[in-house]
């Protein structure tokens, strides 16, 4: 569930960007990647650790993730999360929020060693052949 959110929502986030849009087909990864990292120094002021105690509290009610819904809303994007026992948590957030609780996800990844494929690039016809980039996250 959470591999094939990753997989997918990055295209989603490009395909609503206005400035994505307004960009030329040449210069979009570059602009996929500019509005990532913005969002990330943007959002990275409001991170804190969770208390431990927090965590604990909560640790009983935890349910496994079966359904995952992401909307485009005007400038916002509404998340809902549906659990295996029939709970379930609805949030909206801006994009910077968003780009921030997928590279959140991404890291959480990472630390399992689950293997996700690279987010596929947003459909642009280039005219010329791009050489490797440098690994952004």
């Amino acid at each position: 569930m959470v591999l094939a959110l990753l997989d997918r929502a990055a295209e989603f986030i490009a395909s609503t960007s206005a400035l994505v849009k307004r960009a030329s087909a040449d210069v979009r990864n570059e602009v996929v990647a500019f509005e990532r990292d913005a969002a990330i120094a943007k959002t990275a002021p409001s991170m804190s650790r969770a208390e431990p105690a927090a965590l604990k509290s909560t640790a009983a009610a935890t349910e496994l993730m079966q359904q995952v819904n992401l909307t485009h809303q005007n400038e916002r994007f509404r998340l809902e999360f549906r659990g295996n026992a029939g709970g379930g948590a609805d949030g909206v957030v801006t994009q910077a929020e968003l780009q921030r609780i997928l590279q959140m996800l991404q890291a959480e990844v990472s630390k399992a060693g689950w293997s996700v494929s690279p987010a596929p690039a947003p459909a642009t016809p280039s005219t010329e052949q791009a050489g490797p980039k440098p690994f952004r996250h």
